[in-house]
């Protein structure tokens, strides 16, 4: 075992974490789970979404039979949805496939929808031992820091250069701790800032640390301005609170979620009520400015400007929209909403209700 595994797994055993719902156990499933609802989530938010979810799905034949609006429902304000579209549709390849028996090896489970090389790895780890390493975010900045190694880690050279790295850090022997040791330090000890050397058990000839680098590496995504969008959405409501909202499409933003209908670009304010009319199928009084919010999505920034349609009215639709429903205000806090459709509808109680 090499020195550096060596020192990281015994640092696991004694300080890493050992608590957490999803460990202690090999159930593929369950570690598959939580490692996909951990993707760009902190551990403090995926705790009641993994109970909630499993309390549902207890294992993988109850997730591949379930309809996939169950699914988004309760992923709903996780954020990520194609990781929940994914899961689902990798469950029903498990069953289709294999026999409803996870996959056993890194390779095969590599091959299941939203499941990249690393992810794989871990779950492979974790329930198996099998020998072979990880490149998550926490893991690319431990090395990057311990080895000095520059530029940065999404470039293929790079990410290339600390794969191999990674694999020819491997131990023969007790793979999950030393897996879950790379996570822990980086997740707790060597994070993005301010990280706690005095407390790395690498920190003696760490690279970045001996060249007080530790805030130069990683490399940093080369600075892009990030865009922004603008959209304006239909908050049509009935007078029994119920709001109509529309099923968006499977690919997308929000794909397979509830969201309210958006507003053409370009349609004039005075023409909103015949829009509504027409593409609803409501007859509405003038619209009523909400308070606008922001919303930052991994590749830009939408700002949205909801308008209040109250409803006078049903009308005929000019087009049979079956992705168009009234979805009454009890069950608002069950449904697969995104999570600024929710902040809207949550501020629709609220005293401060109109955009000054």
């Amino acid at each position: 075992m090499s020195d550096f595994a060596r020192r990281l797994s015994a640092w696991q055993r004694t300080h890493g974490r050992h608590g957490l719902p999803w460990q202690g156990g090999r159930d593929p499933y369950r570690i598959w789970l939580s490692e996909i609802m951990l993707q760009q989530t902190q551990v403090e938010t995926v705790i009641p979404y993994y109970a909630r979810f499993l309390a549902r799905f207890p294992d993988i034949a109850s997730l591949a039979a379930a309809p996939v609006e169950d699914v988004m429902a309760l992923w709903s304000g996780l954020g990520y949805y194609a990781r929940a579209r994914n899961l689902h549709r990798a469950a029903q390849q498990v069953v289709e496939r294999h026999g409803g028996r996870f996959p056993a090896s890194a390779a095969e489970i590599a091959e299941l929808p939203g499941i990249g090389r690393s992810t794989a790895a871990a779950i492979a780890a974790f329930s198996r031992d099998e020998r072979v390493a990880i490149l998550d975010g926490n893991v690319k900045r431990v090395l990057c820091r311990y080895f000095g190694i520059e530029g940065f880690p999404g470039e293929k050279a790079v990410e290339n250069r600390l794969w191999a790295l990674a694999e020819s850090l491997l131990p023969e022997q007790e793979i999950g701790v030393y897996i879950q040791a790379q996570m822990d330090l980086g997740a707790t000890v060597c994070t993005r800032g301010r990280p706690g050397c005095n407390r790395c058990p690498l920190a003696e000839d760490c690279s970045a640390r001996q060249q007080g680098r530790q805030t130069e590496l990683p490399v940093a995504r080369p600075k892009k301005a990030i865009p922004r969008r603008e959209a304006r959405f239909a908050v049509a409501m009935r007078g029994d609170g119920a709001v109509l909202v529309e099923r968006r499409p499977p690919s997308g933003i929000w794909g397979g979620l509830l969201a309210l209908p958006e507003i053409p670009a370009g349609l004039a304010e005075g023409d909103i009520a015949a829009w509504a009319a027409d593409t609803l199928g409501v007859r509405s009084a003038a619209p009523q400015a909400l308070a606008p919010l922001s919303h930052t999505f991994t590749h830009f920034i939408l700002d949205i400007q909801p308008l209040r349609l109250p409803v006078e009215a049903e009308l005929a639709r000019a087009r049979d929209d079956a992705a168009l429903s009234w979805l009454p205000a009890a069950a608002t806090a069950g449904a697969a909403l995104p999570t600024p459709v929710r902040r809207i509808l949550d501020a629709l109680n609220a005293p401060d209700l109109f955009a000054s």
